[in-house]
């Protein structure tokens, strides 16, 4: 909120000097009575110490010591327009945040026993509102910069990579061939969704209904009651988070079965890795598994806020300051996060040449032909629907060599096509193809797709959005 005139003689002398003087220390223990506390006058004793540590939050709000002093820089300004200030004052004052901003930048600013928060440490003018949604755009702004980021190297890959055919799965078993590249483009689709829904802050009403045009948001918010105990901007910062870590935990178990020796399918760089000193021969996966172990943390942090902000009363309570720790932990957990993926992504090597199936039968076996053979067998429409309970048995009714061999876990091998219509009458043409991974992935050629067509067009989409946020 704005200072008013009386805010400024409030202050003892030895306070005001570090913004009013604008030299000297830059931060002074400020006692107005036996309290010690600048909100203290009626107090007659001593805060206990235990008391003392649990209530004050400096050893975390002191993320914001940047934005804290832009806004009181702001509502300086904003102050001498409106006559409240001399020009002499306000000079005086930007010159000792200034000093202040040097300080904190140098890691040289002293901190005071008393300073229960950032705001009373540098100089008690901007109400913790303002502050956060400043925090918050510089956040949101940095962490969609880091999202893009991890979009452009899915995207640059998923295009070099094109041609690699890759191996499906459904319930965690083998299905149809895919692109490896609709697999990396699995995460760009998301992370375009996420990358744009970012939250964006606005400012809290000051009694003019104005705020500093400086600090550059777009709106006000309409009522001061809200202003102060409206946290949803908090909430929806940790539900993004938590959004965008379930997605990058999928991703990172996805990978981490991929690269094992049960799988094959990637191997990760040694950059992204780690070894184990009783098995030298092993390498582990721990910037996935970390990946994918965060994501809890930030679950817990957006379950913790909305746990608090539910049964508050209206307006500000001493419980809002129980934000701060899950919004600054959130961030920098998103901040690593995203930065590794990235690097993930950049570096793993793909375990099979272009235009080839990955590591051949032992992978694929009969699963991806049966699937291909069921499509030619079945004809679309009602006809279909009534074929497909009898496909998979001879005219006889017993089970047809795919069934059996499912049920025994036995590869298909390719049948010759005069041998396939006494056992299906369904069969109609040369069903050869379908023993070409590569026309299997080709044949479904709508948007979306698993063609090359359509991994065309998916990367054409997503290069698009890069564009529009470069634009």
């Amino acid at each position: 909120m704005p200072l008013l005139p009386s805010d400024l003689i409030s202050f003892p002398k030895t306070a005001r000097s570090t913004v009013l003087e604008g030299g000297g220390e830059t931060n002074c223990s400020c006692s107005p009575d036996q309290s010690g506390k600048l909100w203290g006058g009626r107090f007659v004793g001593a805060v206990d110490p235990i008391m003392e540590k649990f209530n004050a939050s400096i050893a975390y709000d002191r993320h914001l010591w940047e934005v804290d002093v832009q806004g009181s820089k702001a509502y300086s300004r904003g102050l001498e327009k409106a006559g409240l200030l001399t020009k002499a004052e306000m000079d005086q004052i930007l010159h000792g945040l200034d000093k202040v901003a040097e300080e904190w930048a140098q890691g040289t600013f002293k901190l005071s026993p008393n300073d229960e928060d950032i705001h009373t440490a540098n100089e008690r003018r901007l109400k913790v509102v303002t502050d956060l949604r400043l925090w918050m755009r510089q956040t949101c702004s940095t962490l969609s910069g880091l999202l893009w980021e991890l979009i452009r190297t899915m995207v640059d890959r998923a295009e070099a990579e094109r041609d690699i055919l890759f191996l499906g799965y459904i319930h965690l078993q083998r299905a149809q061939p895919i692109h490896w590249s609709h697999w990396i483009l699995r995460g760009g689709s998301w992370a375009t969704w996420l990358g744009e829904r970012r939250p964006l802050p606005v400012l809290q009403p000051s009694p003019t209904s104005s705020h500093p045009p400086e600090l550059n948001f777009g709106a006000i918010t309409v009522n001061s009651m809200d202003a102060t105990s409206e946290w949803d901007l908090l909430a929806e910062f940790l539900f993004w988070a938590s959004l965008c870590m379930t997605h990058l935990s999928r991703m990172a178990e996805d990978l981490i079965l991929y690269c094992t020796k049960e799988f094959s399918f990637v191997q990760l760089s040694d950059a992204y890795s780690t070894g184990s000193s009783l098995m030298p021969q092993k390498k582990n996966p721990d910037s996935l598994e970390l990946i994918r172990s965060k994501a809890g943390r930030v679950f817990g942090r957006c379950a913790g806020l909305l746990m608090t902000l539910k049964g508050l009363p209206s307006t500000y309570n001493k419980d809002l300051q129980e934000d701060k720790e899950a919004v600054f932990e959130v961030s920098d957990t998103m901040s690593a996060v995203l930065q590794v993926a990235t690097g993930v992504i950049s570096t793993l090597q793909a375990r099979h040449p272009p235009a080839s199936p990955p590591l051949g039968p032992r992978h694929w076996g009969g699963h991806t032909g049966r699937v291909a053979l069921g499509g030619d067998a079945i004809p679309p429409g009602p006809r279909g629907l009534r074929e497909s309970r009898v496909h998979g048995r001879d005219q006889g009714g017993r089970p047809q060599p795919a069934v059996t061999a499912g049920a025994s876990d036995h590869q298909v091998r390719p049948i010759p096509f005069p041998m396939l219509p006494p056992r299906n009458p369904l069969f109609s043409g040369d069903v050869s193809c379908v023993w070409d991974y590569g026309h299997s992935v080709e044949q479904y050629g709508a948007l979306g797709g698993t063609a090359c067509s359509s991994v065309d067009w998916q990367i054409r989409q997503v290069r698009a959005l890069l564009q529009a946020q470069q634009a």
